[in-house]
């Protein structure tokens, strides 16, 4: 009996793991899209901004001027994950390859200069290669570029297929669909659609956890939550994130949104998804 119920208990213990391949895949299908924003739109993130961090520091740096101008863009037919790979979905990967689990020591942290002293990495850091406890269905962070494009390799090979990062127009469509809407959802922001600083839950929470904040085609997380590595190329070793986080206000968490980070940085708000273009 004993045994019986050690066995159970590890087959529970192990059930995250085994449901990370049941990931959702949304098509978005071939056409074009209004991507970037408009002046007005700027303008409405920056203030939007300067409400949610209390200055006008955004504005200051110019955070939102290169989403000008907004143009058309045609992009063919592919699917994206409907949320951003898990905890437990990378822990898959990690099981199945040995590859490195999510960490980065204090050294390395405080080398990069970010705000977040190192106290605040410590809760997703990953022991003996199991995930942060309680975070299994919360988006895998402290992942690198190449880290996601080592997971993609890996998920193409299980599934036959040719997964990767999405570009950054992909991604932008995916988020925000066709009419260049400034959110996910509509033309006017909503804390209660997202996780982010305005909420102050102050870390990650399970993917998809705000139903009403999905794209037209039904994506979620593409405002808040975790930024998400795209496969585009920003130049000097970096590359183009999107979405914004949970540590940030809302001009930040918009799709059109985007900045530019090392491409071996591995930092708590930045996570990824994979998109899996058809005809490859």
């Amino acid at each position: 009996m004993y045994r019986y119920v050690l066995y159970i208990a590890a087959l529970l213990s192990a059930l995250p793991m085994a449901l990370a391949h049941a990931a959702e895949w949304v098509d978005i299908p071939a056409g074009a899209f209004l991507m970037g924003s408009t002046v007005a739109q700027i303008e409405s993130a920056y203030k939007t901004s300067a409400a949610g961090y209390a200055h006008d520091g955004v504005r200051e740096a110019g955070w939102f001027d290169h989403e000008s101008p907004q143009r058309r863009i045609f992009l063919p037919r592919f699917r994206i994950q409907k949320t951003p790979v898990t905890q437990a979905e990378y822990g898959r990967f990690i099981q199945a390859t040995g590859h490195h689990a999510p960490f980065v020591g204090a050294e390395t942290w405080l080398s990069y200069g970010l705000a977040h002293p190192y106290a605040h990495v410590r809760p997703y850091l990953w022991h003996d290669d199991q995930p942060p406890l309680g975070k299994n269905q919360h988006p895998v962070v402290l992942v690198s570029f190449q880290d996601a494009l080592a997971y993609a390799v890996w998920l193409s090979k299980q599934r036959g297929r040719d997964f990767h990062l999405p570009s950054q127009a992909q991604w932008e469509k995916a988020m925000r669909g066709t009419d260049g809407r400034q959110y996910p959802w509509s033309g006017e922001y909503d804390a209660r659609r997202l996780n982010n600083a305005d909420r102050q839950p102050d870390a990650t929470q399970p993917v998809g956890s705000y139903p009403a904040g999905a794209s037209p085609y039904g994506v979620l997380d593409g405002a808040g939550q975790v930024f998400e590595w795209t496969e585009t190329d920003a130049g000097s070793g970096k590359k183009v994130v999107k979405g914004g986080s949970w540590d940030d206000h809302g001009g930040v968490c918009r799709p059109a949104a985007f900045h530019a980070r090392p491409a071996a940085l591995k930092h708590i708000l930045i996570g990824f998804r994979l998109v899996d273009e058809f005809g490859k």
